[in-house]
C-alpha cells in the first residue's frame, strides 16, 4: 500500500552510514543492535526510497585498513551502489573518535595531531570524490575545550582557518569539483566547542582565503542545543548564499543531542523549515513588504537525515524510522505548499505592509532620502494600536499542521 508520501529518489533524501547503522549503544550501556555492513545499508535504504548515501571515511573503510584493503572495500561499494542506483553525494572525515583526537584535530596543542587530521583529512576527501561526492563535510567534534586554560582560542580560529584554507588549496590543486559545508555545534563531546552556531561559522567563512568554496552545514540539534531558532539561522545561511547541505533531525531543548526522527519533535520549527528549503512562502509576502528581491526558490541540495533510530528498536524499526523521517517531511512540505496557497494566507500577507509610498527611501543611501525621511511625519500612536493579527495567521498555520485546513 503507497500514498502521496511514499518516498521516491527524486525526493533527493539521504542519510548517512552512522545513522541507520548505528548500533543503539549510548555512554550508560552496551549495542542493542548489531554492526550493519556498509552494502547491507545502502540496499535497504534504496528499498526504502533514499537516493543518497553519506559517510565518513571510517564508516566505510576501518581505520588502519591497508591501501589493498581500502581497494577492495570501496570498490565493493561502489558497485552496490551502481546496483542499487545510490548516490554518494556528501561525504566527510572521522576527527573524533580515536583517541589522538581526545584535544581537538585541527586545533590541537600537538602540532602532529595537526598533521595527522590534514593527511587523513586529504584521504577523505579523495575517497569522497571517488565516489561522487559533491559536498565534503567538516564536524568538529573534538574542536573545543573542558580547561579552557589550555591554549587561547584565538590560537584554535586561526588553526582552524589554517586547515581550512590548506584543504582548500588541496581540492584546487587536485581540481576536484568539491565544496566545503561546516557544521557548528554548541557542546558534546566538548564541554564547550569552537564556533558554537551557524552565525559563528558565517562570519568565520568570510575570514577564509576561499570562502567562495565554503558554506555551512547546519543541523536541526545543534541550533536547539544552543536554544536558537534553526529556521532563522537556516534563512541566514540561504540569504547569504551559503546554505551547502542540511542535516534534519528533531530535539528537545536542555536535552543532549538526540539526533532523533525529523519531526518528531517541536512540530512547529519542522513545518517553518521544510516551507522555507521548499520556498513555498507566498509572493505576496515578499511584495507586501518591500522585499520583492529577496530569494525565496527552493533549496536544491540534498535533505540529508542525521538522525538515528531509538535505542529501543531492532534492525525493522530503523527502517520504520527512516521511512518515518522522509514521510514526515513530505507531509510538512504538502502542508505548507496548501498553507500558502489559500488566499486567507496571501491576503493577509500582502496586507501586512502598510506606508509603502516610503519603500523607495528605505534602500540606496543618498542625502535627498536622508533629508525626505527625516521629514516625514508618521502617525506613531496610530501605528502602534493597530493590531497586526498574527494570532489569526498562526492559528491557520496550526489547523493547516494538523489537517483540519485546506
Amino acid at each position: 500500500m503507497t500514498d502521496a508520501y511514499d518516498p521516491t529518489p527524486d525526493d533527493r533524501f539521504s542519510f548517512g552510514l552512522w545513522t541507520v547503522g548505528n548500533p543503539g549503544r549510548d555512554p550508560f550501556g552496551a549495542a542493542t543492535r548489531p554492526v550493519a555492513d556498509p552494502n547491507h545499508l545502502v540496499r535497504k535504504l534504496a528499498a526504502c526510497g533514499a537516493w543518497g548515501v553519506n559517510l565518513h571515511d571510517d564508516d566505510l573503510v576501518p581505520f588502519g585498513s591497508s591501501a589493498a584493503e581500502r581497494d577492495l572495500i570501496v570498490a565493493r561499494f561502489k558497485a552496490t551502489l551502481v546496483a542499487e542506483g545510490m548516490v554518494v553525494p556528501m561525504a566527510t572525515t572521522n576527527l573524533f573518535a580515536h583517541p589522538v583526537f581526545k584535544d581537538g584535530a585541527f586545533t590541537s596543542n600537538d602540532p602532529q595531531v595537526r598533521a595527522f587530521a590534514y593527511a587523513k583529512t586529504m584521504a577523505g576527501i579523495d575517497l569522497g570524490v571517488e565516489l561522487g561526492a559533491e559536498t565534503y563535510v567538516f564536524w568538529g567534534g573534538r574542536e573545543g575545550t573542558e580547561a579552557d586554560a589550555c591554549r587561547d582560542p584565538r590560537d584554535a580560529v586561526k588553526r582552524m582557518r589554517d586547515a581550512i584554507d590548506f584543504l582548500c588549496g588541496y581540492v584546487k590543486d587536485q581540481g576536484y569539483d568539491l565544496r566545503f559545508a561546516l557544521e557548528a555545534k554548541p557542546n558534546e563531546p566538548r564541554g564547550d566547542m569552537y564556533f558554537p552556531t551557524t552565525g559563528h561559522m558565517l562570519h568565520f567563512i568570510s575570514t577564509l582565503q576561499h570562502e567562495e568554496m565554503v558554506g555551512v552545514n547546519p543541523e536541526v540539534a545543534h541550533e536547539h542545543m544552543a536554544g536558537l531558532s534553526f529556521v532563522q539561522g537556516v534563512a541566514q545561511a540561504i540569504e547569504a548564499g551559503k546554505l551547502f547541505h542540511i542535516d534534519l533531525n528533531a530535539q528537545r531543548i536542555g536535552r543532549y543531542d538526540q539526533d532523533l526522527r525529523f519531526g518528531s519533535e517541536d512540530l512547529k520549527q519542522a513545518f517553518l523549515l521544510v516551507r522555507l528549503l521548499e520556498g513555498t512562502a507566498a509572493a505576496a509576502s515578499a511584495s507586501g513588504t518591500g522585499d520583492a528581491g529577496v530569494d525565496h526558490s527552493r533549496y536544491d541540495g540534498p535533505r540529508h537525515f542525521d538522525a538515528h533510530a531509538y535505542r529501543t528498536e531492532d534492525e525493522e524499526g530503523v527502517w520504520h524510522f527512516a521511512r518515518g523521517c522522509m514521510r514526515t517531511y513530505k507531509i510538512l512540505a504538502a502542508r505548507a505548499r496548501a498553507f500558502d496557497a489559500d488566499p486567507r494566507v496571501q491576503a493577509f500577507t500582502a496586507g501586512a505592509g502598510h506606508g509603502t509610498d516610503v519603500l523607495p527611501l528605505l534602500s540606496g543611501y543618498d542625502a535627498d532620502k536622508a533629508a525626505a525621511l527625516r521629514a516625514l511625519e508618521v502617525d506613531v500612536n496610530a501605528i502602534g494600536a493597530r493590531g497586526l493579527g498574527y494570532e489569526r495567521l498562526d492559528q491557520l498555520m496550526t489547523e493547516y499542521m494538523l489537517g483540519v485546513a485546506g
